[in-house]
């Protein structure tokens, strides 16, 4: 421990300068700038901001959902249930196949709800979307063979 040979009661010395009244009301304003922006910004642009470089990934087609995964395989026509516990089972098979790691996460307007949800995503020939394919009952009818070959 440090000896110093100033008393407890003492006030620690200033490092931060004192602002000037000028730039005080300048960042006052741009604070209200700001929160006058973030109050008429919509809720899909919040939630796209949350998400940042990931959303736009998704839309770029380097990252997909499981549901968009679905859909392009042939898989739109099951109800969004079975997509939801698709989706579970993937996010099983990714855990087992990454030492218990999560996928990425993305805020994600729901389907039918519109409600934004958090939903995992990964990367379009994951070997975890072939292998919950295959294992989940009511996608084993989807995992034709030139399916499985790209995993």
């Amino acid at each position: 421990m440090k000896v110093t040979d100033r008393s407890p009661l003492q006030p620690t010395p200033r490092t931060v300068p004192v602002s000037t009244p000028g730039a005080r009301r300048g960042r006052r304003a741009i604070a209200r700038h700001h929160l006058a922006a973030a109050r008429t910004a919509t809720r899909a642009l919040g939630y796209r901001t949350l998400s940042g470089n990931i959303a736009a990934d998704v839309t770029n087609g380097r990252l997909t959902r499981t549901g968009d995964f679905l859909d392009r395989i042939g898989g739109s026509d099951l109800p969004d249930g079975q997509k939801s516990w698709f989706g579970r089972h993937v996010a099983k098979a990714f855990r087992t196949a990454h030492d218990g790691a999560d996928a990425i996460r993305v805020w994600a307007q729901h389907r039918t709800t519109s409600h934004w949800v958090h939903v995992h995503v990964y990367n379009p020939t994951d070997p975890a979307l072939y292998t919950a394919l295959q294992t989940y009952k009511a996608t084993r009818h989807l995992a034709a063979a030139d399916f499985t070959e790209c995993a």
